[in-house]
């Protein structure tokens, strides 16, 4: 039996698409990354929707926010120093 993913979060660019795969790959939670870009439109619907997004099972979206907002965090303390 496969577990169903669903849309857990919109990821906002390709740094944060890679921290968070990475961290997902290493805690093996079944995850999907799916970027906007799109060739044809040369990228516009990422400046506009965010880089993509990432679908999990349902039992481990707490979990992903969790990772995501700690990678946000982190990403807006280095800003400041």
């Amino acid at each position: 039996m496969t577990e169903e993913f669903v849309r857990i979060a919109v990821v906002e660019n390709d740094i944060e698409a890679l921290l968070l795969d990475s961290i997902l790959e290493e805690r093996n939670i079944p995850h999907q990354m799916r970027s906007y870009h799109d060739t044809a439109y040369d990228g516009l619907f990422q400046t506009q929707k965010g880089w993509g997004h990432v679908s999990a099972p349902t039992k481990y979206e707490r979990e992903v926010k969790e990772i995501l907002s700690d990678i946000r965090k982190q990403a807006q303390q280095e800003k400041r120093e």
